[in-house]
């Protein structure tokens, strides 16, 4: 078949199945029949002429062609919501002036890139500069007024007093495994079960912090054998059996720059969601290039979401 064929409603569905990880999941938040949207898929791939998704009883996993057309689909599902934006209201494009923003490393590379381009496209007269730093000193430059807004991990923040911080997404945690690490055996793990086996930790944007509160309630102590700010060596780590990870969603990837896999299995115990949203200092006055970058956010969460 002809991939010309494929339609807006197809990519929206896709996206919807492929960020839920679950045709039955998906079915719900889109109110149609899971029999409908199995079809839609099925009919997706023989457009296409590859396969998108693993199935099995754990749910649906992307495969590496899988990952490369999910970043195609939201390319098209913006591109779409930019030019139905641009017809409705052009005043985005006479503003003018400085736009300074900030993020934090792990965030830059799966929020920032998107949002960027969309910017730009709709607001060329804009100067963007960008910072990135770790979490506390961008909370520093918000509050001194030498950001204008930032994007990171919005539900850890030093000084909510001071700032404003705006949910984009909401992501929950789960155990990263090899696919022949003993606890792979189980569909669901237990937060004990985590903590007797060995831990790779990430220690970026707070993503630890959120994690050491959550064992110290359940009180436990894991063992770390290695601390790092570099998310590739914990998914090379993870994906060779030296350990597992407890991460969120938005980060997972299936497989190491080894070709190694890697693993996910829900956690039964209650984890803190990592929050990725929008921050800016209280009682500032937004800009009006600020605003817009702020509703382009918006929306491109919106346009995420089934």
């Amino acid at each position: 078949m002809n991939p010309r064929h494929v339609t807006l409603r197809q990519f929206r569905y896709f996206v919807a199945v492929a960020e839920s990880g679950s045709v039955a999941a998906a079915s719900r938040m889109l109110s149609i029949a899971q029999s409908a949207l199995t079809k839609s898929m099925q009919e997706l791939e023989d457009e296409l002429g590859t396969r998108l998704f693993e199935r099995s009883s754990r749910g649906m996993q992307l495969t590496a062609q899988g990952h490369r057309f999910l970043a195609s689909a939201r390319r098209v599902l913006a591109a779409v919501a930019d030019a139905t934006r641009l017809h409705a209201d052009a005043d985005s494009r006479e503003l003018a002036g400085v736009l300074a923003i900030g993020v934090t490393s792990l965030v830059a590379g799966y929020y920032l890139s998107e949002l960027f381009s969309r910017f730009r496209r709709n607001c060329p007269a804009v100067e963007v500069f960008v910072t990135e730093d770790e979490p506390r000193y961008l909370e520093h430059l918000l509050i001194n007024g030498e950001l204008d807004v930032a994007i990171m991990v919005s539900n850890a923040l030093s000084e909510p007093q001071a700032l404003v911080a705006e949910t984009l997404t909401r992501s929950p945690s789960r155990v990263w495994l090899a696919a022949h690490h003993p606890l792979g055996a189980k569909d669901e793990l237990t937060l004990a079960e985590c903590a007797a086996a060995d831990q790779i930790v990430l220690e970026a944007d707070r993503i630890d912090d959120l994690l050491r509160g959550v064992w110290a309630r359940h009180q436990l102590k894991p063992r770390s054998i290695l601390r790092t700010t570099s998310l590739e060596a914990v998914r090379s780590l993870v994906g060779s059996g030296a350990g597992i990870a407890l991460l969120p969603d938005f980060l997972y990837r299936p497989w190491t720059l080894d070709a190694e896999h890697v693993e996910v299995r829900p956690v039964r115990d209650a984890l803190p969601t990592v929050d990725v949203g929008l921050v800016w200092r209280r009682g500032s006055g937004l800009k009006p290039a600020a605003a817009e970058f702020i509703e382009l956010a918006r929306e491109s969460s919106r346009s995420r979401r089934p």
